[in-house]
């Protein structure tokens, strides 16, 4: 089981906040640091400074690291064209030497397009954008160099593109597809996902989410189903008093964190992780909501990671 860190900064946090989360997560041996893509802040918090582009940040954290990988989980396929999208990709994947992992999905957080000034289409729209967007990205990213890459499709098209800069990562970073939908996200799944996240589900669900997109993987003829992953909450102390200072902090109560995520002691985590694992899911992604507090991090390495 691989543990990656997940972040969320539209919360409130500093490109300086997340280097320091990510240098940590990278010398406590976690597999990765990801962050989330959004623009307005969610729920009862300042936000303050404000967002910061995942895009950015990574490309920045991609020159600050050595052996993490880096990602989003995930960006919305209605922030940015697809073909500029595929080069800010691609160049993020040349500048960390081939270490990032690639979650797209169709965007739904409706406040922070007005916000911004984002067009929010309706969803079965920005479904339709969404696979049309995996389609040129991918395109893009194979075309054999010296080759030119065209696309015809209801919302976007390409003609003659050069397809460049190309990835690091032959073919381009593994693509990360997330969600718990029952058909559309199975089948787009079985068809590009190198990764299906199942975020912040029981874990009863979640299985359930795995099955439909082996079911999907079956019906398409895909041999082997992609990597299974699982987001959840993370509010790990090593006695219920410090598990109960972590939730204040976040402003979560324990007993809902226990049943929706993964909070308590660090052999709790550790049972609750296996449960995930017996699913078939080979990935944990923590969310980690108090970027400063660092010391979390070094109790999930020592007491959780070392034993999964």
């Amino acid at each position: 089981m691989r543990l990656r860190i997940f972040t969320e900064p539209q919360q409130g946090a500093t490109y300086e906040t997340q280097l320091a989360v990510a240098k940590a997560a990278e010398e406590l041996g976690f597999d990765a640091f990801f962050r989330s893509d959004h623009y307005v802040k969610m729920g009862d918090v300042s936000g303050e400074p404000g967002p910061t582009d995942s895009w950015v940040t990574l490309g920045a954290l991609a020159r600050e690291t050595s052996r993490i990988r880096l990602g989003t989980l995930v960006t919305a396929a209605t922030f940015r064209y697809p073909g500029p999208l595929a080069i800010s990709v691609a160049q993020v994947d040349q500048m960390s030497g081939g270490r990032v992992d690639f979650g797209l999905g169709t965007g739904w957080f409706e406040e922070e397009h007005t916000a911004y000034g984002i067009p929010f289409p309706s969803l079965g729209e920005r479904f339709e954008r969404f696979e049309e967007q995996l389609q040129i990205v991918t395109g893009l990213w194979k075309t054999p160099p010296g080759e030119t890459f065209s696309f015809s499709g209801k919302h976007y098209t390409l003609s003659d593109s050069p397809a460049l800069p190309k990835p690091a990562q032959a073919g381009g970073p593994p693509i990360i597809i997330g969600g718990a939908g029952a058909r559309r996200t199975p089948r787009l799944a079985a068809r590009y996902a190198d990764e299906f996240n199942v975020p912040f589900h029981q874990v009863q669900p979640t299985g359930e989410a795995y099955e439909r997109v082996r079911a999907a993987c079956a019906e398409a003829g895909r041999d082997t189903p992609p990597i299974f992953s699982a987001a959840q909450v993370v509010c790990c102390g090593r006695d219920e008093a410090e598990v109960r200072r972590r939730a204040d902090a976040i402003g979560r109560e324990v007993p809902e964190l226990r049943e929706n995520g993964l909070a308590g002691t660090p052999g709790e985590l550790v049972d609750k992780i296996g449960r995930f694992a017996e699913l078939g899911a080979e990935r944990i992604y923590l969310q980690v909501l108090d970027l400063h507090d660092l010391d979390h991090l070094e109790l999930l390495a020592s007491e959780v990671l070392a034993k999964v």
